[in-house]
């Protein structure tokens, strides 16, 4: 491994919020010249959307995979110009198998359309591609753990280089937290550009806060906020 293929190795595990990596005994014993840290492979040159889906399988990687009925990958255009990424599938999700079906987004749904109309930018829900941290359902609906975050973060990782959207919109703060390896919530991180990797970085609120009642200034900056994605992208 030359040196530029190592600092691409450790740019990607940056970019995940990990911090520390170990080299077995047998690596530690061996010459120093033939050592190299053990790290799963990233994206490869000619990544596709179905190459990513077929290396995922049946996945059993964490322990997501113990009580979910369905992965769920991601809908929407592939060569989308914009991305949105949550925290996970919910029940309606698992059921279905497709991110953003349940209550969230079918407010999501509303305010993609709804904004996209409203600024006369020609474009539904069905000409971005929207998926999730991790692909299958936590328990409960409970916060993804980190190691769970980072076992998916590979396939997350794959999905944003092989689509390389114009942008990238993180619904809540488990979305910024695996893109932007921060502990700042999203009231600080909202309304303001950030980066992963080269790619444009929006983070806003998710859909399912929104839903509570009590969060009337949520929404209005949660819509000023796609509003500005929206534009940005497709102006």
């Amino acid at each position: 491994m030359n040196s530029e293929e190592l600092r691409r190795y450790l740019e990607f595990y940056r970019d995940l919020g990990v911090k520390d990596l170990y080299r077995s005994a047998a690596a530690a014993a061996a010459p120093a010249l033939a050592r190299e840290p053990e790290l799963p492979s990233i994206a490869p040159s000619g990544d596709t959307l179905l190459k990513i889906i077929e290396d995922l399988g049946d996945c059993r990687r964490c322990r997501l995979s113990e009580q979910r009925s369905k992965i769920v990958f991601g809908s929407g255009n592939e060569r989308a110009r914009l991305v949105f990424v949550g925290e996970g599938p919910g029940a309606d999700e698992d059921a279905q198998g497709l991110p953003f079906v349940g209550r969230a987004g079918q407010l999501l749904t509303q305010m993609i359309d709804n904004t996209a109309q409203k600024e006369g930018i020609p474009i539904r829900r069905a000409d971005v591609y929207i998926c999730n941290v991790v692909k299958c359902r936590p328990p409960e609906n409970r916060t993804p753990l980190p190691d769970e975050m980072e076992i998916c973060g590979e396939f997350l990782f794959r999905q944003l280089m092989a689509i390389r959207p114009k942008a990238i919109c993180a619904l809540g703060a488990t979305a910024a937290k695996a893109l932007l390896a921060t502990k700042d919530g999203v009231t600080r991180l909202r309304g303001n550009w950030h980066k992963w990797r080269d790619l444009p970085v929006m983070v806003t609120y998710h859909p399912s806060y929104l839903l509570r009642p009590y969060n009337q200034n949520a929404k209005r900056e949660a819509w000023e906020d796609l509003k500005k994605v929206l534009h940005y992208v497709y102006d």
